[in-house]
């Protein structure tokens, strides 16, 4: 297995990340914005992917901003027929 125990155990699925109370709001937020032109289901997903690709890298305390930040401009820089 790759990793310290510690970094094993801070592991968090994608399942469970799609259900924290931070990935659900900003998800919301972002389908409402891009509505029309991304489906709810791209927009959880991408936020979720988000939301792991950030864990470790930032400050808890900018975790909100960074991953909204991401979550948009990935999704703001999908291919048309990628976001549907």
């Amino acid at each position: 297995m790759a990793g310290t125990p510690d970094e094993r155990e801070r592991t968090v699925t994608h399942d469970e990340l799609s259900t924290d109370p931070l990935v659900k709001d900003i998800a919301t937020r972002l389908a409402a914005e891009f509505g029309g032109r991304v489906s709810h289901k791209v927009v959880l997903s991408t936020v979720t992917d988000a939301r792991r690709d950030l864990e470790g890298q930032i400050v808890p305390e900018a975790i909100g901003e960074m991953l909204h930040r991401l979550a948009h401009y990935r999704l703001d820089t999908l291919p048309t027929r990628a976001s549907r």
